[in-house]
């Protein structure tokens, strides 16, 4: 009698475990990576006695109240006089005190407390709720707007619990957080997730690199720390994206390695004191790095220079990509204004650019950033130029800076470079934004004053064989990079 073969896999258990065994063969982390925590009791209890409430509150005036339009001599008249100097109305009501809650963490045991400044903008008086329920008053020892922090102090009795800072650049996406805050002005609330993303760019600020995390985080909730599970600080909760105002697991937090550094000053001075180049740059886009020969795309491009600051002494120019800066490179737009601001003041560092098609290295002392802007210093107006001239390869006409074209235009009365004055709507200029009042300053990294020096530098392009010409354009206080495609063929021209 014929032996029947047995079949491989014999029944459904036997295809799962096979199943599991592959996955693991091909994923090993399945098998090896660490467990699902079974709890986070144990944690939140040792970090919620330092997780404080934080309630401020300000005073606001409401509008006046608007008087009746009553006749003189109307019987009405002494109604509404009577009415509102007897305390039954008033046109100028009391002030209104609006409360505004947060949350915070005690990061030194004699009473010193991180939050967000937006906690304690404008507030009168702030108040912070201990985990066992004591309330005390608070002042505030020091605050940044840029980077959202603000410094408390309180005076306990005795010592109160704190925590301390971990180092954010270990945390890795993926890794399990705690986030512990007053959500809503409920109290002490844990909320638990992972670390979605890193270096999240929201566009508040030159500083932006966030942590994004999918712990829930709410309204109440800004100031407040997300832990580790190591029960260190990683990060300062900040921001949610909501359309609705409730979470929807995009929670954004301070790096704990940008704000300790900052609050540290903070306590120390009263303010942060950053670094500061003096420049104003923007992106490197494909098209602009085609023009200026640099490959790949990297860098910061510099689109504006402050007079008299650190990048003007040290030679940088409008139109230099900056490379790298104090050895650290710059990748894009955003990593140089981080790296700059953590260099130390007054420390001579190297600066790495691109210009004019090869790389140079000058040497910048950093200074540390002011406050305010010093005004541009005015100079008498130049005479009056030629009449505009039309650029049809670029879609547009330009003329010299005159009289008549500042006044039409609200140009300064040092204006330098080359007015727009048209623009077709269908040309390449207006595809890339330009409109009539723009100012060029620069083509091709070199100053222009008239628009004969403007097709000069075109026919220099075009013979150079690059797809495309750079232009930094200006418009109000506001320079850009901007570069326009040419054709194929053709010599430019006036058209």
């Amino acid at each position: 009698m014929p032996m029947r073969a047995r079949p491989f896999l014999g029944g459904t258990n036997t295809l799962v475990w096979l199943c599991l065994l592959l996955l693991g063969l091909a994923f090993p982390a399945f098998a090896d990576g660490p467990p699902v925590p079974p709890s986070f009791a144990d944690l939140a209890a040792k970090l919620l006695p330092a997780v404080v409430n934080v309630a401020s509150t300000e005073a606001v005036q409401p509008s006046p109240v608007p008087l009746p339009q009553v006749p003189p001599g109307s019987p009405f008249e002494k109604f509404f006089h009577d009415f509102m100097n007897h305390g039954h109305g008033s046109t100028t009501p009391e002030p209104e005190r609006l409360q505004s809650l947060g949350s915070g963490f005690i990061i030194d045991p004699s009473g010193l407390i991180a939050t967000n400044n937006h906690v304690i903008a404008g507030a009168q008086s702030i108040t912070v709720t201990l985990h066992d329920g004591t309330v005390l008053p608070a002042t505030v020892v020091g605050h940044d707007s840029r980077m959202d922090l603000a410094l408390l102090r309180v005076h306990p009795s005795a010592p109160l619990p704190a925590v301390a800072f971990g180092n954010s650049d270990t945390a890795r996406v993926g890794d399990w957080v705690l986030a512990i805050g007053n959500p809503f002005g409920l109290g002490g609330t844990v909320t638990a997730g992972i670390v979605s993303a890193r270096g999240r760019n929201l566009d508040e600020g030159p500083y932006d690199d966030f942590i994004q995390t999918d712990a829930p985080i709410n309204r109440g909730n800004s100031g407040g720390p997300l832990f580790d599970m190591q029960g260190q600080v990683i990060g300062i909760n900040t921001a949610i994206f909501s359309p609705s105002g409730g979470s929807i697991g995009i929670g954004f937090a301070i790096p704990s390695n940008l704000a300790a550094p900052v609050l540290s000053q903070l306590r120390r001075y009263g303010h942060a004191r950053r670094g500061w180049l003096g420049v104003r740059v923007q992106e490197v886009t494909p098209d602009i790095a085609a023009s200026l020969g640099l490959k790949p795309p990297s860098g910061a491009l510099v689109a504006g220079i402050t007079a008299g600051g650190p990048a003007d002494k040290a030679g940088l120019k409008t139109g230099d990509v900056i490379l790298s800066f104090a050895g650290h490179p710059v990748k894009e737009m955003h990593d140089l204004p981080l790296i700059v601001a953590e260099t130390t003041i007054g420390k001579t560092v190297p600066v790495e650019v691109w210009r004019q098609g090869q790389t140079d290295t000058l040497s910048a002392t950093v200074a540390e950033l002011p406050s305010e802007k010093t005004a541009a210093v005015a100079t008498p107006p130049r005479p009056s130029p030629p009449p505009e001239t039309a650029i049809s390869a670029l879609g547009l006409s330009l003329a010299p800076v005159s009289i008549p074209l500042r006044d039409k235009y609200h140009l300064a009365p040092n204006q330098k470079g080359v007015v727009v004055t048209a623009v077709d709507p269908h040309g390449p200029a207006a595809a890339h934004g330009l409109k009539p009042g723009d100012v060029v300053l620069e083509v091709q990294q070199q100053e222009v004053n008239t628009p004969a020096e403007v097709l000069e530098r075109l026919d220099s392009v075009r013979r150079e064989g690059r797809p495309s010409v750079l232009m930094l354009i200006q418009r109000g206080n506001a320079m850009n990079w901007v570069p326009l495609p040419l054709s194929a063929s053709g010599k430019v021209a006036p058209g």
